[in-house]
């Protein structure tokens, strides 16, 4: 009885790519040289992580482990969405990822092991990045042709000049860089803060993560502080303006008490009465205000935030990519795919594996 046309014959198949070894050994000798150049072109990148547990306020707290509880039964009561603090640790990832946070970068001075000087991260994104040299010859060509059709932004320009309401292309770009470079994520049941920044440089790597860090935490200062330094530089002036009072109150009745300390007309026992109470309701006011200044400075020290950091920035040894080795073997991979599925078109033996 003859097999079914439409019958899949695993025999014939292995017979016909067994017929083209020389074939096989061809393309893959072409394929892992071309992989080899490819893996080698890319450059190098280094990864340094840093993570931060930040400090919450009591509210903030309770509400964070509640959530934390309801997480363990799949429920989600939107941590820090009803919290008191606006800026509750699961919107920094938003935070980091805004465009003034990251125009904020560009002055931020870097220097690696072979430079003699500092230059800003704007500068170093902009001008010392390598590239493929697909790439860079794709680049120059682009970037001789938009010259000769529309100009491009001056270096001068581009570093002094940031206007995070109005880019121009070269910011965008390198801000766009950034969103790709420095990578936030927060744990939404620990509320760990992970800080992960990629460069083809390890030195500028671990500086740029403890730059980031250092104006994240920054950041978070001076929003959690705002009211309560806000709230200080006003009980301070009240200060100031009590004490003047007071002072002036003091004078006024020390100048009268001794001019009529002789006197004895009740006019004149009466005007000293009335300085000395005067002077007293300024004293009594003065004191309250003094009272109240060091009450707003210790609600300044309470309210800053305090960040324990469990893991610091250090200079990453290995270099995280590229996987060479994972490369060439999906090189090769593809090439043994595509040349066996030519093969099987060729001999005829592709539509029945396909069920045509």
């Amino acid at each position: 009885m003859e097999p079914e046309e439409s019958g899949i014959d695993f025999g014939a198949m292995w017979q016909s790519v067994k017929r083209r070894k020389k074939l096989y050994m061809k393309v893959l000798g072409v394929t892992f040289v071309l992989a080899c150049v490819y893996a080698l072109s890319i450059p190098r990148t280094y990864t340094c992580q840093v993570m931060l547990a930040p400090e919450l306020s009591t509210s903030a707290s309770s509400r964070s482990s509640l959530s934390m509880l309801a997480s363990t039964f799949g429920m989600n009561m939107g941590a820090g969405r009803n919290s008191s603090e606006a800026l509750f640790p699961t919107l920094y990832p938003d935070l980091m990822n805004s465009v003034d946070f990251k125009t904020s970068l560009f002055p931020v001075k870097v220097r690696r092991d072979k430079d003699d000087h500092e230059m800003t991260y704007y500068d170093y994104l902009l001008n010392e990045q390598k590239r493929p040299w697909w790439s860079a010859a794709i680049g120059g060509v682009m970037k001789g042709i938009g010259s000769l059709l529309a100009g491009s932004d001056t270096l001068s320009k581009s570093k002094k000049d940031v206007n995070p309401f109005r880019l121009t292309k070269r910011q965008t770009a390198i801000a766009k860089a950034i969103d790709k470079l420095v990578v936030c994520d927060v744990d939404k049941k620990t509320l760990v803060i992970t800080i992960q920044v990629t460069d083809q440089d390890p030195v500028v790597c671990a500086t740029m993560a403890d730059s980031v860090q250092e104006r994240l935490q920054t950041f978070i200062t001076e929003y959690r502080t705002s009211k309560a330094r806000n709230d200080l530089e006003y009980s301070q002036k009240l200060y100031v303006e009590a004490k003047r009072e007071y002072d002036k109150a003091r004078q006024m009745y020390a100048t009268f008490a001794d001019a009529n300390q002789d006197l004895i007309l009740q006019s004149v026992r009466m005007r000293q009465v009335d300085l000395e109470n005067e002077m007293q309701l300024k004293y009594n006011a003065y004191n309250a205000i003094a009272s109240q200044l060091q009450n707003a400075k210790a609600k300044v020290q309470e309210e800053t935030p305090a960040f324990t950091t469990l893991q610091s920035a250090t200079v990453p040894i290995r270099p995280v990519g590229p996987r060479k080795v994972r490369i060439v073997l999906v090189f090769l991979f593809l090439a043994f795919l595509g040349t066996t599925t030519w093969i099987l078109y060729k001999d005829g033996l592709l539509k029945p594996l396909l069920g045509l």
